[in-house]
């Protein structure tokens, strides 16, 4: 069984946070007015266009989907779940500002299937709430086989904290997780 480790606790604020919820709101131009539907409350809301300013930057043509669901998941390439459970360590520093999750993955599942589908691109950790990610992923070795996987992902904040937080409960909740602290 796979353990998350600790060096420190939560922030207390973490405890007292309500969960958000997520809330989908489609618009569409009729009339030169903007109309909305809310999945929230399924009513429906006429708007009078405003006047935006023209975007000038150049927009990548292909961004990204990332679907939400409702069982936390990792990926290392967007679209693929990473089956493997991870160790967890986690570090914070004394004044609470900031901390460091460290994930250790042995023989993951993305050594399998990344040949078919794609290069790593990152560390996604994905929620109801939306995706936390980080580039700092590193690849063991043993005998020029890939064999693991490490990923850093860095809390700046309070806040960074708080929501990782929420994500680990989440993703610890669904694979069996248990919590030890040092």
């Amino acid at each position: 069984m796979a353990a998350m480790h600790s060096l420190a606790l939560s922030s207390p604020l973490y405890n007292s946070v309500q969960k958000p919820r997520s809330y989908s709101v489609s618009s569409s131009i009729v009339n030169g007015s903007l109309n909305f539907n809310s999945s929230f409350n399924g009513q429906h809301l006429q708007v009078p266009s405003l006047r935006l300013p023209m975007i000038t930057q150049k927009t990548p043509k292909h961004m990204p989907v990332i679907m939400m669901a409702g069982k936390p998941k990792i990926q290392f390439i967007q679209g693929t779940d990473e089956l493997t459970i991870p160790d967890v360590k986690l570090t914070k520093s004394k004044d609470g500002t900031n901390g460091m999750a460290i994930f250790r993955f042995d023989q993951p599942s993305v050594f399998d299937s990344s040949g078919e589908v794609g290069d790593i691109t990152g560390f996604y950790m994905i929620d109801e709430e939306g995706v936390l990610q980080s580039v700092d992923v590193n690849a063991k070795f043993v005998n020029g086989k890939p064999s693991g996987i490490e990923a850093k992902y860095i809390m700046r904040t309070p806040r960074d904290w708080d929501r990782f937080m929420r994500f680990m409960e989440r993703y610890s909740n669904a694979n069996d997780l248990q919590f030890i602290k040092y």
